[in-house]
């Protein structure tokens, strides 16, 4: 038995947000032969939930980059981030008028001026275009509004698990980094259009090794399958570490193998090559 952990946007999930009937068919016959197939994403749970159903796809799910895990819908662990680091960076965010979402075990929420400052920081030749489409994404998963983080912070039945900043701007965002990293004990995960900040021992790296510990699966014959920098903790996690045909090349570098890409049903021929054929041995690449 193996544990298959998938990223889902631009792995899974085609250029179209869709899943392929090829690759929804490979999922479904590596989970019939009895291994484990688990989606590992940045996503927040209500942000995968729906997308999921619509394909009638079963399985564990890792969201908010593995910082929250969950079976069968029930919290198996949770990794929170922390009081102070939650106010620093708010504050920080605020100063700077940095458009952002906090993830939590209670949805997720963003800033009542959120608009505003995608304005603010969207460049004027694609500035429409990339508004009405974060627009609809916060519309779709019903993103709620709050004045400040405070709001969050004072409900004591609310944790927070992850910040996604939006960091269109290269200074801004160097000048952000700096800032961040003078904060203890965070974890960061930077592309130039996002960074998705958490507490350092949320990653998907870790996340892979506590659902393959709780299947009682050898770490050897884990599967990670990715395109982003998010996901290049689970590749140094997996017995087998899988780039999309379509990640850059600083992703494919940390990778065993590169499948096609998310256009070409590159997820569905990984299971079939390397799980269900094993043309690839798992024990030529014992890491871990």
């Amino acid at each position: 038995m193996k544990l298959i952990a998938l990223d889902l946007d631009g792995t899974t999930f085609n250029s179209k947000h869709e899943i392929s009937r090829e690759n929804l068919e490979a999922i479904q016959e590596a989970q019939e032969q009895g291994h484990k197939v688990m989606v590992l994403s940045g996503r927040a749970l209500d942000e995968i939930k729906p997308d999921l159903e619509k394909y009638e796809l079963r399985c564990p799910i890792g969201a908010n980059n593995g910082a929250s895990l969950y079976i069968r819908n029930q919290v198996v662990h949770m990794i929170p981030m922390q009081a102070d680091q939650i106010n620093k960076i708010a504050l920080e965010l605020d100063k700077e008028f940095i458009p952002y979402r906090v993830t939590t075990n209670k949805g997720v929420f963003t800033p009542k001026d959120y608009i505003q400052r995608l304005e603010k920081v969207l460049t004027a030749e694609d500035a429409k275009e990339k508004l009405e489409m974060y627009k609809a994404f916060s519309q779709r998963y019903g993103h709620q509004l709050i004045n400040q983080i405070d709001d969050i912070l004072n409900d004591q039945s609310i944790s927070i698990q992850k910040y996604f900043v939006y960091t269109l701007d290269p200074i801004q965002k160097t000048r952000f980094e700096s800032f961040l990293n003078s904060i203890d004990d965070l974890y960061i995960a930077s592309t130039p259009l996002f960074m998705d900040i958490m507490h350092h021992q949320a990653s998907k790296g870790n996340a892979l090794k506590y659902m393959a510990e709780y299947f009682n699966i050898p770490h050897k014959d884990t599967v990670a399958i990715g395109d982003e920098v998010n996901d290049i903790t689970m590749f140094n996690m997996a017995g087998l570490s899988i780039a999309m045909g379509n990640a850059s090349e600083q992703v494919k570098k940390h990778s065993d193998v590169v499948t096609l890409t998310n256009d070409e049903h590159g997820v569905a021929y990984a299971i079939n090559n390397y799980v269900l054929n094993e043309k690839y041995s798992f024990y030529e690449n014992d890491n871990l």
